[in-house]
């Protein structure tokens, strides 16, 4: 049977939307890729503004382990599986909660991974980048908390390359690869800071609202 040429313009155009949205799945991240308590752009300039400007404190008497972790969140799950349940989709986990299968995606650089082992667990603002920015005065047990924060937005499921190319840097020195991943990074790190009364430095508020500047809401 012959298409007359409205039928095949109907059909073409049909084929064209379905395809944008298939594209628009594809490339959106999970909802599972995105950690808990990330404000509305408002809401986080407005932290942004409060926060303390300083400079950088010194790395004189850190360790990673003066921030504990990772501990037991509720069973026989620790902190890292739970961020990795609570980030992957269709997780399944073993009794001793480490997952057995599921996906991961990963918002920094746009990566799905599906084995558990390529995936770290990304202190947002890094232990050094804390411990440079007021942390050295905490005790131990406020440094364990911020260490195994799952009610923020300071953990979150990451490639481990991307993990390591970060490393302990602020966003003066490192952003995402994934350009579009720039607006939630810097609400991730603002409302950190600012539930854990961290002081932050000029260069790094410089580029914190760069990147918030590209939020639409």
């Amino acid at each position: 049977m012959q298409l007359t040429r409205p039928v095949r313009g109907l059909i073409i155009l049909i084929a064209a939307v379905l395809l944008v949205g298939v594209a628009a799945v594809v490339g959106a991240p999970t909802a599972g890729a995105f950690p808990p308590d990330v404000p509305p752009k408002a809401q986080v300039q407005s932290e942004l503004n409060a926060l303390r400007v300083a400079g950088e404190g010194s790395m004189t008497g850190y360790s990673r382990e003066k921030f504990p972790h990772w501990h037991t969140v509720s069973g026989s799950c620790n902190t890292r599986e739970t961020v990795l349940k609570r980030d992957g989709t269709n997780v399944s986990v073993g009794s001793d909660c480490y997952p057995t299968s599921g996906s991961w995606y990963s918002y920094f650089d746009g990566v799905t991974r599906t084995t558990a082992s390529q995936i770290s667990i990304d202190h947002v603002v890094a232990l050094a980048e804390a411990w440079r920015s007021g942390a050295s005065g905490w005790t131990t047990a406020r440094r364990e908390a911020f260490a195994n924060d799952v009610t923020g937005p300071q953990l979150i499921a990451v490639t481990t390359e991307v993990n390591s190319s970060k490393g302990d840097r602020d966003p003066s020195a490192w952003k995402p690869p994934r350009t579009s991943s720039h607006c939630g990074y810097s609400k991730f790190w603002i409302h950190t800071k600012y539930r854990w009364g961290l002081t932050l430095q000029s260069a790094e508020k410089s580029a914190l609202q760069t990147m918030l500047n590209t939020c639409s809401y």
